[in-house]
């Protein structure tokens, strides 16, 4: 029995009780956290724990480590990153920096068919190694559970090439993945007029192929001027939801669409992005148990409106905070940076961002039975700080790498 006990923790955060499976509303604001705490781990779960005063008589065998008066939270549940790709676009990011247009960018070759047509020559195994590298850097940054999606294949033989590099992700990492078919993220050139042909190749070739090897957890899809309409979206949820895919969907990112309403009508797990939106889109979610999943660094580093992340709250929405890591409009996984810019730009309480990175995060990925609040019994995926006056420092220090060490199924992770 492997057990690691952590003492002289400030402040012990996210204590919320296993049966909290997602917080909506003015939920949110609460951050249930112990003062002066040790916290006891036990084959790669939380066993216990309590005040220092109440410190346990433990067996010699078990290990001890002191946090040094650094807090201690649940780890980032980071469920939205475009993760494996096979080249970065920083080319495109001078282009902008020029005054380049979205629509020059992508007539010079660059957009999501930029990385489509790269990952569509690039070697599975090479895919494979650069999005390893990138999934341990973000497991020292925090995050301990993420969810992947394909769409830069856009091809039979590529999208499954992602995938297939999601589920050697998954058997290898000591963090949860999740993976989701993004084959609806733009239109291939060859069926840029024959919108039907590729929903056709998505819907009666690759999805059950995904369905036989099993290859995915969720279905998403680009809905937006542009890419994908609401009837096809539609079409393209129910042939997911007949092979087992939940929805998780790329909503009102451009504009208030509808996309929301519809992605409520299916049922689905998250609506992600959001910076666009209108009163049936907050009156729709309102009244669902559909997740929010808010996109900060996208809007940094695009420059657009920040999703209204006050509007949703105040709906009773459940809202959650994800990277968006990909090589076009969001090349950072980091989820600390994601807490700063919730606090910052879009007027979430710090108690409210951790929340929506953990907990809510979990939950957007069916992982929250186990993964994104402190509770006896759920896996032992823990972040612990340096020294910090109080947890409002870790959003307001935004430039800082305040995390001390990182705990991954009970045990420091090297």
């Amino acid at each position: 029995m492997k057990s690691l006990l952590i003492t002289d923790i400030a402040q012990l955060a996210g204590l919320h009780p296993a049966a909290v499976l997602q917080l909506r509303g003015s939920e949110m604001a609460n951050l249930p956290v112990l003062e002066n705490a040790w916290i006891l781990l036990e084959n790669g779960k939380i066993k216990s724990f309590g005040p220092m005063a109440q410190l346990p008589e433990l067996a010699e065998s078990t290990e001890q480590i002191s946090a040094n008066g650094g807090c201690l939270l649940p780890s980032w549940c980071d469920s939205h990153t475009h993760l494996v790709f096979a080249a970065s676009r920083e080319e495109e990011f001078v282009m902008k920096i020029k005054g380049k247009s979205y629509e020059e960018i992508a007539a010079a070759g660059g957009g999501i068919l930029n990385s489509a047509s790269k990952v569509q020559t690039a070697i599975e195994e090479d895919l494979f190694q650069q999005a390893w590298l990138r999934l341990e850097e973000l497991i020292r940054l925090g995050t301990g559970a993420i969810e992947i999606k394909s769409g830069y294949g856009l091809s039979h033989e590529s999208e499954l090439k992602m995938l297939r590099v999601i589920r050697k992700l998954k058997e290898k990492s000591p963090i949860p993945v999740k993976a989701t078919f993004l084959g609806a993220h733009a239109y291939p050139q060859e069926y840029k007029s024959n919108h039907g042909g590729y929903i056709d190749l998505l819907i009666n070739k690759i999805l059950p192929q995904i369905a036989a090897e099993g290859l995915a957890d969720y279905i998403d899809v680009f809905c937006e001027q542009g890419f994908f309409s609401l009837a096809e979206t539609g079409q393209l949820l129910e042939a997911g939801e007949k092979h087992g895919l939940k929805a998780k969907i790329h909503a009102n990112q451009l504009s208030a669409s509808g996309a929301v309403e519809l992605a409520v009508k299916h049922q689905a797990l998250s609506v992600d992005h959001l910076e666009m939106m209108n009163d049936a889109a907050f009156a729709a979610l309102s009244k669902s148990d559909t997740i929010a999943t808010l996109l900060p660094n996208c809007s940094l580093f695009l420059n657009i409106p920040f999703a209204n992340a006050r509007e949703l709250i105040n709906n009773n929405v459940a809202v959650a905070l994800a990277s968006d890591f990909n090589p076009g409009s969001s090349p950072s996984g980091n989820m600390n940076l994601v807490l700063s810019l919730a606090c910052m730009r879009m007027k979430m309480l710090p108690e409210e961002a951790i929340n929506a990175a953990t907990l809510n995060g979990a939950a957007a990925m069916e992982l929250v039975a186990n993964y994104g609040s402190i509770a006896p019994g759920k896996a032992a995926n823990l972040i612990i700080t340096k020294p910090i006056p109080s947890l409002a420092y870790l959003p307001y220090a935004f430039g800082s790498n305040l995390i001390d060490r990182v705990i991954v199924k009970g045990a420091i992770y090297e």
